[in-house]
């Protein structure tokens, strides 16, 4: 314990050294800091100290998802590829440039691109940019290679991150994604180019970072017609007040997964905000949207979002795992809390099971 304690208290510190000790030039070791942090939510572990594999085009995939919304026109006077933020302090970022191409010709999300002729140079130009970029020099620190989190063997298929890392990294996905999305932001907000398009009142951070409202108005009639017009936490017909939810909240996982919306009142959503739901929902949520209506939301929802239960589930195990971690307050319903300590994890080959026990209610 006390030596796991010691690992997690050094990955802190080696993360606040990267950023501030590291050379970024460019973004893309931002982005590669938190496509690592994906990828370990995503994949479950079976054991706090397990290594694990990385293959280099899941990381690849994971830049495209990452730089999509960037290769578009930030709002200005300015049109076209001028009004493309800058990623790093010379000429704009191959990635940006080869992803707004993309968006020219027509394709408008990645399930478009994946399925287009254009998905195959796109996806070569973020293998190249991240062999010859950041994958190596992302644990540069003070000009000397200091590989804390995987060594640097140059391996052109996978990296490996060392024992008891990816665990970390789960542990403090929070605080990493946070720390990587704001020295990003400080980084395009200093580059004097840029500076002509955010000017002073921008959305920068909602225009980098956040999620497509118009896609989620695609979700909702599914959504509605499979929870037959009943609000997905209170359990109550729904009117005209009718939103959808991130189940686990999206400024604790910051990507879309077609699994993980459910509908639900504006009073019931806003409520919950970005707290975790109760055992109770948790429970119902993996019967309705893994199990019963797993391939059907696959079939209606893949066009617009990225649909895997499996990935679903496992940042479900994940964010559930830090909260008991965390002794975090579950929510049922408005002013109602539950401990997430009163829960036991189980761990066997196939992820994490949540076993309830007794849990102990906060009514404010």
């Amino acid at each position: 314990m006390i030596g796991a304690m010691q690992q997690q208290l050094d990955f802190i510190a080696y993360i606040q050294r990267m950023l501030v000790e590291g050379d970024f030039s460019a973004t893309y070791k931002f982005a590669l800091l938190h496509a690592i942090a994906d990828v370990c939510v995503e994949q479950p572990l079976l054991s706090d100290q397990s290594e694990l594999v990385i293959e280099l085009p899941t990381l690849a995939d994971k830049l495209i998802t990452l730089y999509w919304h960037h290769a578009m026109p930030f709002p200005s006077e300015h049109t076209g590829e001028s009004a493309l933020l800058l990623q790093n302090t010379g000429a704009q970022s191959k990635v940006i440039s080869v992803l707004f191409e993309c968006q020219q010709n027509n394709i408008r999300n990645l399930r478009q691109l994946k399925q287009s002729s254009f998905y195959k140079p796109t996806f070569n130009a973020a293998m190249a940019t991240l062999k010859s970029g950041p994958l190596w020099r992302l644990q540069i620190l003070a000009k000397q290679e200091e590989c804390f989190l995987y060594p640097h063997t140059k391996n052109t298929k996978f990296i490996t991150l060392n024992a008891g890392i990816a665990s970390c990294f789960r542990r403090f996905y929070d605080l990493v994604v946070y720390l990587a999305k704001n020295a990003w932001l400080q980084k395009i907000q200093s580059i004097k180019y840029n500076q002509t398009l955010i000017g002073p009142q921008s959305q920068l951070h909602d225009f980098l970072f956040g999620f497509d409202r118009n896609a989620l108005t695609k979700a909702k009639p599914v959504l509605v017609e499979l929870q037959s017009n009943s609000c997905f936490y209170c359990q109550k017909p729904m009117k005209n007040d009718i939103e959808v939810d991130h189940f686990i909240p999206f400024a604790r996982y910051a990507n879309d997964l077609g699994h993980n919306f459910v509908a639900a009142h504006r009073t019931c959503n806003n409520n919950k905000r970005d707290f975790l739901a109760a055992q109770q929902h948790r429970e119902r949520w993996q019967n309705q949207n893994l199990v019963t209506h797993s391939q059907h939301l696959t079939n209606e929802l893949s066009d617009y979002f990225n649909c895997d239960s499996d990935k679903s589930l496992s940042v479900s195990d994940w964010a559930y795992q830090v909260a008991q971690a965390n002794s975090a307050k579950l929510w049922i319903a408005k002013g109602s809390f539950e401990e997430a300590a009163g829960f036991k994890y189980q761990q066997p080959s196939a992820g994490l099971d949540l076993v309830a026990e007794e849990k102990p209610r906060y009514d404010v």
